[in-house]
């Protein structure tokens, strides 16, 4: 069975770019070449919550995701960024949303999950949602980030 592991991270530095990586270090899935893939779950999957990644191969390689990511340079401002996910006996579906508070990205998370499992014939019988936030503290920029890692990274070359 493929595993997708759901994982979050937090960062602060002093450029947007290094508090996304710092973010991605806190998940541990900072030496990874991320691609996104646009949301379906495979069927012979399951999805888990986790709180780092686990080591999912050599630095520099590949790694599948789905991503949630919101930053900030305003002080005392809170980013939000969660993923939902449907499953069932066969296919599901991912669906990110970010932005300034955990109510408004949990809504259009559960509002895209409706519209996704209506534009499909597929079962569902679990629906669950991770949302990551943090408030600015002032100092350069803070980045939230919720990722889906479909399982192991795979050699770019």
């Amino acid at each position: 069975m493929n595993t997708i592991r759901v994982v979050r991270g937090v960062g602060t530095a002093p450029t947007e770019m290094a508090s996304y990586d710092a973010a991605l270090a806190a998940a541990n899935i900072h030496n990874y070449n991320l691609v996104a893939v646009s949301s379906v779950v495979p069927a012979d999957a399951t999805v888990e919550e986790v709180d780092v990644a686990p080591d999912l191969g050599p630095a520099g390689n590949r790694l599948t995701v789905v991503q949630a990511r919101e930053t900030t340079s305003t002080p005392g401002e809170r980013v939000v960024a969660g993923l939902g996910w449907a499953t069932g006996p066969g296919p599901g579906l991912f669906y990110e949303a970010s932005g300034g508070d955990e109510a408004s990205v949990r809504e259009a998370i559960l509002e895209g999950l409706d519209a996704g499992r209506d534009l499909r014939d597929w079962e569902f019988d679990d629906e669950q949602v991770a949302l990551t936030s943090a408030e600015h503290d002032g100092e350069g920029y803070t980045t939230v980030v919720t990722v889906a890692a479909y399982g192991q990274s795979d050699s770019l070359f």
